[in-house]
């Protein structure tokens, strides 16, 4: 009885180890968005651009918030719109 005990906790001691490597390799395998594809979606108007309504959509509070100061910071010739080449630009890290 103590042999099974003991293999059962050392199975479960090296489970709970192997566990969250298996989950980080799991997410490794994931594939990435693809920007295109996320600016199709977004862009409901289909014009090439996409509009703050079309970026917040129904986000309300903190989300709508984010969403607006994501448009500000990638909206690098500040014409109020992100153009494909905006939104799938690298995100510059803050000073």
């Amino acid at each position: 009885m103590r042999k099974l005990f003991s293999l059962l906790t050392v199975a479960a001691i090296a489970l709970s180890v192997a566990a969250p490597a298996f989950a980080a390799d799991k997410k490794a395998d994931k594939p990435k968005a693809n920007p295109a594809e996320a600016f199709k979606k977004l862009d409901k108007d289909g014009d090439g651009s996409i509009t703050e309504a079309e970026l917040i959509g129904k986000k309300t509070g903190e989300m709508a918030d984010k969403a607006k100061a994501m448009l500000a910071k990638k909206d690098t010739n500040k014409d109020g719109k992100l153009s494909l080449e905006e939104f799938s630009a690298p995100a510059k890290k803050a000073k």
